[in-house]
């Protein structure tokens, strides 16, 4: 298997605070690898790390096979694309797209032949001599990306590069940038902390946390088999609880709640439950399914779903159920009782 990118057991310090500890990975080339965490989990600094504007304090880092060990930046076979996008205001969409072409002096011709393929792949033939500023948000993410990969990078870096865009204009392009991957085939690396964004676009997610990973996956994997407490809570939406004692098979939260899970070998701390993994047809006619008893508190509808706030009758715990589609909104009210299971497979368990 070819990797463009290998991280080993890399770690980065400031003084006596550790941004990144001990992290490993590879990257396929021509994938798209997604790092997902939280404000100060450590992603911007790893991203750092491997474009080369921070030295690794240990570990090594390498790209096709080579150590980027002591490689300034612009030697590296790499290249970002920023959030804030850093298009030069005063130049059209040509000379943005060749300005990098430029400053590595490569002939007239080669310039125009190179920018006039990528303004193709990108989808902006036309655009060459409009201004940047006269761009819409979703053509000026393609001029930066244009004008990233026109260098060839072995692999292009975004560090959150549709945080600046409108929830519309983001939806579009988490579409757009995973339809230009595949074409385009460079590998991307994407530092994000939107779920949805990282859950779309890529062919694998890292999970990040205080400086480590805590899972490496597919999307798929991340949402229906989480590995830690935390990426149970982080990646999509859940429903936590306390579990207070494990006996003969049954789960019993903080608030009373009791639930079966059978042939757990450990004694959970945490519980999770997915808001679609509520079953709410005829749940009675099921096998190695609970059945609870709830009332139904609000209603949560926003178009294209629906959800129910509910209180579990047996306990003070409070969950939040998405409807299925054949259930209509109208039919159910505040105040309705309402049975619903949950099959044993849906309770994630942790022990912290």
């Amino acid at each position: 298997m070819s990797y463009v990118l290998e991280i080993k057991n890399v770690t980065k310090k400031f003084g006596d605070f550790t941004a990144v500890e001990s992290v490993s990975f590879n990257v396929e080339d021509g994938g798209f690898f997604s790092i997902l965490g939280g404000s100060g989990c450590g992603k911007t600094t790893l991203l750092r790390m491997i474009s080369g504007f921070e030295d690794v304090t240990e570990g090594e880092l390498l790209i096709r096979g080579e150590s980027m060990e002591g490689i300034p930046p612009e030697r590296r076979p790499v290249n970002i694309v920023f959030q804030n996008l850093a298009l030069f205001p005063m130049m059209n969409v040509k000379k943005n797209v060749a300005f990098g072409l430029q400053r590595q002096k490569v002939p007239k011709d080669e310039v125009n032949i190179r920018v006039t393929e990528m303004l193709e792949r990108v989808g902006l033939v036309g655009f060459e001599k409009k201004n940047v500023n006269d761009l819409s948000g979703g053509q000026q993410q393609r001029v930066a990306i244009a004008r990233s990969l026109v260098l060839r990078p072995s692999i292009l870096l975004l560090d959150e590069p549709l945080g600046a865009l409108d929830r519309k204009l983001r939806e579009h392009m988490k579409i757009e940038l995973k339809v230009l991957q595949k074409e385009i085939g460079t590998t991307f690396i994407y530092i994000t902390h939107d779920q949805s964004e990282a859950l779309v676009m890529s062919d694998r997610v890292a999970v990040m946390n205080e400086g480590r990973f805590e899972q490496i996956d597919t999307p798929k994997n991340l949402y229906k088999n989480p590995a830690t407490s935390f990426v149970a809570g982080f990646v999509g939406e859940s429903n936590e609880f306390d579990v207070v004692s494990y006996s003969d098979g049954e789960l019993t939260t903080k608030h009373g709640c009791k639930l079966a899970k059978p042939d757990l070998d450990f004694q959970p701390k945490k519980l999770f439950i997915r808001p679609e993994a509520f079953i709410l047809d005829s749940p009675e006619d099921l096998a190695d399914v609970d059945l609870v008893q709830t009332k139904v508190k609000t209603i949560l509808f926003d178009g294209s779903n629906t959800k129910i706030s509910v209180v579990i009758k047996e306990s003070n715990d409070e969950v939040l159920i998405s409807l299925p589609q054949n259930v209509r909104f109208e039919d159910l009210q505040e105040g309705d009782d309402l049975q619903v299971g949950i099959h044993f497979d849906d309770l994630k368990c942790y022990r912290n």
